[in-house]
């Protein structure tokens, strides 16, 4: 059967097949109707999560899984598809972000009245041009600023949490970028000492990016019937008594333990709509929700790391992680910045087996699982990343695991402090 996703075109540009070795990649999804309303680096191609699917034959009578949702492309795939989906996400704004993709029945003539109101309320409207937070007093014009408030303001006056209130809110959310003029870094990292040259004027990216949801909204309510997805906002370690789940798939991402601050990612969208202020509240708003996978999050808990090396949950690689624990935790003392390094691959480890204990109580037996992960190499410290989730996996309860390299990473190494080369791949369980 021809697959639903590779019948849509973008403009007049064909979209090329996607191959597995582009798994890890979101920026693909940036040509697909929904997926695209809202650009999120942590995630893998859409094309892939239906090619895994149509491997394993699953159909509408099964149900699918993915503990680390993120930005929703399993759940909207599998709607595509007719198939039943869980997304557990605990971020509070990316889970905000893919409940609003799911919205995808609303007409979109809805849409369309919605956001002619939100242009009309915010005209000619007359903002205080300073008090604003620091980060977005750098990164806009002050006319651009100021027509982003109006919408703001216009908006959060209207919204009535309706469907269409929610779909204009993610269309506000996804310009900020585009109409900022600072610079982005890998990994959505904000820089408002870089100026990058192409910026769009907000009341124009606003009625282009509604143009869009439009489209999408008739193109997917073309191919797909209703939603079948739930969403779980909240915690991977701790979602399997939220309901009753039968799961025969799980596809999914997890952070990777790479010092990458994923509560940080959409700190300019948090400051935008006012949930934060500032770096320091990012932890109380959203890291302490999160597994542990950077040393901000460890430091900021104050981990002690015998604590976590005798917790049950890592019984299973105890020796070996260890050793590498340990070996961090004297290799930090040589660094200038100390970083909590042994802290916070003790604790990812740990996180993760919870996580794992979780899906084996949801997964039915014989059930497939395929994680896309990363090792790592903290102060030039190797962990086994893969290898430990595997191990996890098999003392959880999973009986089978096989690991597929998709590319090296970390070979780049002009200028770089550390040269252990690293890996992604795919982590193949089942059981």
């Amino acid at each position: 059967m021809q697959s639903q996703l590779a019948l849509f075109e973008y403009d007049t540009e064909t979209r090329s097949d996607i191959s597995v070795a582009r798994s890890g990649t979101f920026v693909d999804n940036m040509a697909l109707p929904v997926h695209r309303w809202f650009r999120y680096s942590a995630g893998f191609a859409a094309q892939w999560v239906e090619q895994v699917l149509a491997d394993w034959g699953i159909g509408s009578n099964q149900t699918v899984l993915d503990p680390f949702a993120g930005s929703g492309t399993v759940s909207v795939v599998c709607d595509t598809l007719g198939i039943p989906s869980i997304a557990v996400e605990a971020h509070p704004v990316v889970s905000r972000i893919l409940k609003a993709k799911l919205l995808w029945a609303t007409p979109p003539e809805k849409v369309a009245d919605f956001a002619t109101k939100v242009l009309k309320n915010g005209q000619g409207r007359k903002l205080q041009s300073s008090g604003n937070p620091p980060l977005l007093e750098r990164s806009y014009d002050t006319p651009a600023l100021h027509s982003l408030n109006a919408l703001k303001t216009s908006w959060q006056e209207i919204q009535d949490k309706s469907a269409e209130s929610e779909l204009v809110w993610l269309a506000l959310t996804a310009i900020l970028r585009p109409t900022s003029k600072a610079g982005t870094a890998q990994w959505q990292y904000i820089l408002p000492n870089k100026t990058k040259k192409k910026v769009i004027q907000p009341t124009l990216a606003f009625q282009q990016q509604i143009e869009t949801i439009k489209a999408d909204l008739r193109w997917m309510q073309a191919h797909a019937h209703k939603s079948m997805a739930t969403v779980i906002a909240g915690d991977a370690r701790m979602f399997a008594n939220a309901g009753k789940h039968a799961v025969d798939a799980v596809i999914t991402s997890p952070p990777y333990a790479n010092n990458y601050d994923y509560a940080d990612a959409l700190r300019f969208e948090m400051t935008f709509w006012g949930d934060v202020n500032g770096w320091g509240d990012i932890h109380d708003a959203v890291r302490r929700y999160l597994i542990v996978s950077c040393s901000q999050h460890s430091s900021r808990e104050r981990l002690v790391l015998a604590e976590l090396l005798s917790s049950d949950a890592v019984a299973p690689i105890h020796q070996e992680l260890s050793v590498v624990v340990h070996r961090l935790a004297e290799v930090r003392e040589d660094h200038g910045g100390k970083k909590h390094y042994h802290t916070m691959v003790a604790a990812y480890c740990r996180d993760i087996s919870l996580v794992l204990r979780q899906l084996r109580q949801v997964c039915k037996e014989g059930s497939r699982m395929c994680w896309v992960i990363g090792d790592s190499a903290p102060y030039g410290i190797y962990c086994p990343i893969e290898k430990w989730i595997a191990e996890l996996a098999m003392a959880a309860g999973f009986i089978h695991h096989r690991f597929d390299k998709l590319r090296d990473r970390n070979i780049k190494w002009k200028n770089r402090k550390h040269r252990v080369p690293l890996k992604e791949g795919i982590l193949w369980i089942e059981g």
